[in-house]
């Protein structure tokens, strides 16, 4: 019987994760925990309800679920709000991990659409100080963080230039960082998990042959621009559209979940 178990991690009504835990034996500890951050192209419209499914699945199947709600593009988040969330929900973690027999040797991020970015972005998250610009103080975390040991991207937006010269969703990437690359350089390259690249975690970026809402080239270029740094990321094709990859029902979906629990160990 799967458990759930609902967090604040700020005071925002969306600052919050719900912590999905399958049945343990006594003295039992849960090994690893995967961040489900659902996507929407970062609009508000779209919520946690998405990742949800995902989250239960997940726990059905012997994995703890961390469903991340986060503040999005028209109700507080965009810059930096919705990058602060994210990192803050994933550090919530630390504080649940004794009551709720969590071991965070392994923490997994699967995060689909704009979640996906979001995920692969969070596994940047100690090369932000680098980026250059005085304006990523603003996304400074604490060092002793919750750190993820991969991410499992679906059909994420991995390559925010591109996705803003693409007008992606009707300039979704402009919504999201309050304007376009030309006013907001710097804020546009933290954003970016191209910039953030070599990553020493392993990313796979699985996208669907049938995709017609996140192009293919999100992952392709995101894949190609790793090759040269230590753990180069990975590319896996799965039959569906986007769609398929949050049907826990799907080919596509099964795959994501093996792959999460390949990267839990």
């Amino acid at each position: 019987m799967v458990q759930r178990h609902r967090y604040q991690y700020g005071p925002d009504p969306s600052q919050w994760g719900e912590l999905f835990l399958p049945e343990l034996p006594a003295g039992g500890k849960h090994k690893g925990v995967v961040v489900v951050i659902h996507g929407g192209y970062w609009r508000s419209r779209y919520g946690a309800e998405l990742g949800e499914p995902l989250a239960r699945d997940l726990a059905e199947h012997g994995m703890a679920a961390w469903n991340l709600e986060y503040r999005r593009a028209g109700n507080g988040g965009g810059w930096p709000g919705t990058f602060q969330d994210v990192l803050a929900g994933i550090d919530r973690l630390a504080g649940l991990a004794e009551p709720h027999a969590l071991d965070l040797g392994k923490v997994v991020a699967l995060g689909h659409s704009a979640g996906g970015h979001l995920a692969v972005w969070a596994a940047g998250r100690d090369r932000l100080a680098g980026l250059g610009p005085a304006e990523g103080g603003l996304l400074q975390s604490r060092g002793d963080g919750v750190r993820l040991t991969g991410v499992v991207s679906q059909s994420g937006v991995l390559n925010l230039a591109e996705a803003e010269r693409l007008n992606l969703s009707d300039g979704a990437v402009s919504n999201l960082l309050g304007g376009p690359s030309s006013e907001f350089a710097g804020r546009h390259r933290m954003a970016d998990p191209m910039a953030a690249l070599p990553l020493d975690v392993p990313v796979l970026a699985v996208h669907a042959r049938e995709d017609v809402d996140v192009p293919l080239s999100m992952s392709t270029t995101y894949v190609d621009a790793s090759r040269s740094g230590p753990m180069p990321a990975e590319l896996v094709m799965v039959r569906g559209d986007h769609f398929s990859l949050i049907d826990v029902g799907a080919e596509a979906y099964l795959t994501c979940r093996e792959r999460a629990r390949r990267l839990l160990g």
